[in-house]
């Protein structure tokens, strides 16, 4: 399918999803967007993404993007019983959940994919703002493998590394390991500076 065919929603054009989107759009793909404070997304509406509500956004969209702050956020946005937008999906599309957030809550989403006929992805990313401006994260997704490589082409967009690592959950379970490590390193370094001052190094 040409790439202006496809129907893309994204929720969520903050520091990252705004990015993201930004990449999207220079390789062809028509976007519909939406964000909490509307003067985020001015810059890329001028670029020709269309702002809609949740719900227009759910009820257009063959694959739909989540980029939000908090398992909550996404919980809201997705399975509440009066603005939900799982609710408002089209049978087949798919949900790609970008947030860093709950393996359980991924599960959960999948589950009330599942009975609306809508393929679920959790994608969690690793490369803070400058990985999402440079088009160079690191996707950890997971879900069943027919969507990922659905949804992979839209992936490498913005990433420079993509990994199906399991099952639902899987790839929020992979971010959370991925914090792990990062918060070992840094309490490391931490450590190490300390020893080097009480030492009497020259830190720097």
């Amino acid at each position: 399918m040409e790439k202006a065919a496809i129907k893309i929603g994204w929720i969520g054009t903050g520091v990252m999803g705004k990015s993201m989107c930004g990449h999207l759009m220079k390789k062809g793909y028509k976007l519909q967007i939406y964000t909490r404070t509307a003067s985020k997304a001015q810059d890329l509406i001028n670029e020709g993404a269309e702002f809609a509500e949740p719900k227009v956004i759910a009820q257009n969209s063959d694959f739909l993007f989540l980029m939000l702050g908090y398992p909550h956020d996404v919980e809201n946005v997705v399975l509440d019983e009066k603005t939900g937008i799982l609710q408002h999906m089209k049978e087949g599309s798919v949900l790609v959940d970008h947030t860093t957030s709950s393996p359980g809550l991924a599960l959960k989403i999948y589950q009330e994919a599942l009975k609306k006929g809508v393929r679920s992805l959790d994608a969690p990313v690793s490369g803070g703002d400058i990985g999402a401006r440079n088009g160079t994260l690191v996707t950890m997704v997971g879900g069943e493998k027919e969507a990922v490589d659905q949804t992979m082409d839209i992936f490498k967009t913005y990433s420079a590394e993509v990994q199906h690592m399991g099952e639902a959950g899987a790839g929020q379970h992979t971010k959370m390991a991925n914090q792990i490590m990062i918060a070992n390193t840094m309490i490391g370094v931490c450590e190490a500076l300390i020893y080097g001052h009480k030492a009497g190094l020259d830190l720097h």
